[in-house]
């Protein structure tokens, strides 16, 4: 993992890949990008690559990796470049994160790369820090299903002279990327973000080996969460921010997450199509992240939030401010000051918009 191209994610990755099969792994490159960059070619040598599937979109033919030619050729390890790309459509899964949680099924290790701006629950910060809103992501879940993140480092500074130099990008792209997302101040904000992930993953992996306690049938066990989290889901935009904060949060706390609706009916029937579209969608991008979610049944939407909450010994609740029209008739003036008077035995928190930041 890094905090942008060019930092030498895949060079590191195809130096270990070096170092298995001297070892006498069988590994091979399922999929790798050259990007034209000699030295990270270089790496490649001696290391069988599985040719790539050639599928026709739109009158032009993409080249996506061959997960199946993988999957019957069946090595040892598998070298995955690029993990958060979208596949061209026609292909068998929509992301390429999940051709890797196929071969992983299989039993086929795989080492991967990706940067930080990828990862589900910044897309929010990543917004706000460089004004780009980052369509390609991977779920949290999936990168913290990794035996080991390796954070790739390079200074800013380091980074910008080698863009400059043509090392990252050919010369044309690499001025348009100059003049974008590869402004010191954006790296220098990103690379921040790189480096508490990395914090966090390591605190996150000793607490679990120094907490973890045997069962009656030797698995390992985790304490009991002490925290819960409750995710307000509406039809307003927003919410999508909400559930990635949230989704932030708990996994900081390894807490629990719910992501709710309220609804008279106890179904979405009730709503307007493009709010029943909007809250389906929304439910949908919380069960990705692998959060619970629910539909409830109640007419007035504070009182069956807070008491949902209360049974479920939830000590946080994430609002955003909403559209009138996404709550309940029978809220007061102030809903969030509603459910604030409600869950006093709880965390009220009201995520505010982000904006970018001034350029």
């Amino acid at each position: 993992m890094g905090y942008a191209a060019g930092v030498g994610k895949t060079y590191k990755m195809l130096e270990e890949v070096q170092e298995l099969k001297a070892a006498g792994v069988d590994v091979v490159i399922g999929y790798f990008e050259p990007h034209g960059r000699k030295d990270t070619i270089a790496k490649t040598e001696g290391i069988e690559i599985i040719p790539r599937r050639k599928l026709d979109y739109r009158d032009s033919t993409f080249e996506e990796m061959d997960t199946g030619a993988i999957l019957a050729r069946h090595p040892q390890v598998c070298v995955v470049d690029e993990f958060p790309h979208t596949n061209v459509p026609g292909s068998e899964r929509l992301k390429r994160w999940e051709d890797v949680e196929v071969l992983r099924a299989a039993g086929i290790d795989v080492l991967t790369t990706m940067n930080i701006q990828h990862l589900e629950s910044l897309n929010d910060q990543i917004w706000q820090i460089s004004g780009i809103r980052v369509r390609e992501t991977v779920p949290d879940w999936v990168v913290q299903q990794a035996d080991e993140v390796v954070m790739v480092d390079l200074t800013p500074r380091a980074l910008l002279n080698r863009l400059q130099r043509g090392v990252v990008y050919e010369r044309a792209k690499a001025e348009r990327a100059l003049q974008n997302f590869f402004r010191e101040q954006t790296l220098a904000a990103l690379r921040e973000l790189a480096l508490r992930q990395a914090a966090y993953e390591v605190e996150h992996r000793m607490v679990d080996e120094e907490t973890g306690a045997s069962s009656t049938d030797g698995a390992a066990v985790r304490p009991r969460k002490q925290h819960k989290i409750l995710v307000f889901v509406t039809a307003s935009p927003k919410t999508a921010m909400v559930v990635r904060r949230a989704k932030r949060v708990s996994d900081f706390l390894g807490a629990e997450c719910f992501a709710v609706a309220v609804q008279p009916s106890g179904d979405l029937s009730g709503l307007p199509a493009a709010d029943r579209e909007a809250v389906e969608r929304h439910l949908n991008f919380a069960r990705n992240l692998r959060i619970e979610t629910r539909i409830l049944e109640g007419d007035d939407v504070a009182s069956t939030l807070v008491d949902f909450g209360r049974r479920n010994h939830v000590t946080q609740i994430f609002l955003t401010r909403p559209r009138r029209k996404a709550w309940s008739p029978t809220f007061s003036r102030d809903p969030m000051q509603r459910v604030i008077d409600l869950a006093k035995d709880m965390q009220i928190v009201i995520v505010s918009d982000r904006e970018p930041l001034p350029r």
